[in-house]
């Protein structure tokens, strides 16, 4: 019927990414097109219970791929800008314990101090409720406020704190871009073909200069993912630093290589790796 049933739908509780939601699933990577000719999106993924092409459509909004379009031909890469803060979603529960006096919307949960919005005097639990005047009401639209603000202007957060509104500029910046300089430590040697990715020893000096504040000094990095399936079905980035497989730590490339070769067919592999400074783990079971 080609209805748009949510026109910014979160699949991901954990992830701020928003999509188009309709019933005209088209194939990925087309346009999703309305009455009048206007792109408004781009077709990503479909979900059906039979797998096939019909059920409900995913698309990225126009605005999104415009901009993600033009920092690409520009600078190569998606420039985001930062305020070197944390944002939660606030849930019931958390409402609750923090004793809020709204049980939905957005609250900062950690600020960096001399950093841009700590500079401009964002608080821990200051609940954020507009940026640039548009309303926010969750983490998806906070992420793209900040995708499509002006490189050059300064970002307008307004926040309850307390029961206080209080309106605050803060010179959002763009973050220096350490994948840029990994990228160029690639070469044939650091291809780790059973993840999918390019690696380079932490002990490096090349790799340290790229890297900031680490919170484990040991470990191996991903400088680029390869073209092969795995790097994706894996779920390891550029720039993450791998320093634990399956609780043994990783010290360099080769004992990486080594531990991956002696792998078996249905066995659970764990790394923990430390990605934009946070502890997390990347597990599958080994199936090639």
């Amino acid at each position: 019927m080609g209805i748009v049933s949510s026109a910014w739908r979160q699949m991901d509780p954990d992830q701020p990414m928003a999509y188009i939601q309709t019933d005209a699933p088209g194939n990925s990577g087309g346009a999703l097109v309305d009455l009048d000719g206007y792109v408004v999106g781009l077709n990503t993924f479909i979900l059906s219970e039979g797998g096939g092409s019909e059920g409900l459509g995913f698309a990225i909004p126009a605005r999104i791929v415009k901009l993600v379009y033009e920092d690409l031909r520009k600078y190569g890469h998606v420039q985001r800008l930062e305020i070197q803060a944390n944002a939660q979603e606030i849930t019931p529960a958390m409402a609750k314990g923090l004793g809020l006096s709204e049980d939905w919307g957005l609250i900062i949960s950690d600020v960096i101090p001399d950093g841009p919005a700590g500079k401009a005097g964002l608080q821990v639990q200051d609940v954020v409720y507009a940026v640039d005047g548009r309303r926010i009401a969750g983490l998806p639209g906070f992420t793209a406020a900040l995708y499509l603000h002006a490189r050059d202007k300064p970002l307008k957060l307004d926040v309850l704190r307390g029961t206080q509104k209080v309106s605050l500029l803060v010179s959002a910046k763009l973050p220096s871009d350490a994948h840029d300089d990994l990228v160029n430590l690639v070469d044939a040697h650091s291809l780790i073909g059973r993840l999918g990715v390019y690696v380079a020893d932490l002990h490096d000096n090349k790799v340290r200069a790229a890297l900031s504040d680490l919170r484990i000094p040991s470990g191996v990095v991903v400088v680029a993912q390869s073209s092969e399936l795995n790097s994706v079905t894996y779920g390891l980035r550029e720039g993450d630093i791998i320093h634990s497989l399956n609780q043994t730590p990783v010290d360099s490339v080769e004992q990486l290589r080594s531990m991956l070769r002696d792998m078996k067919l249905d066995q659970a592999v764990a790394l923990q790796i430390e990605r934009a400074g946070k502890l997390q783990y990347v597990a599958f079971d080994w199936d090639d």
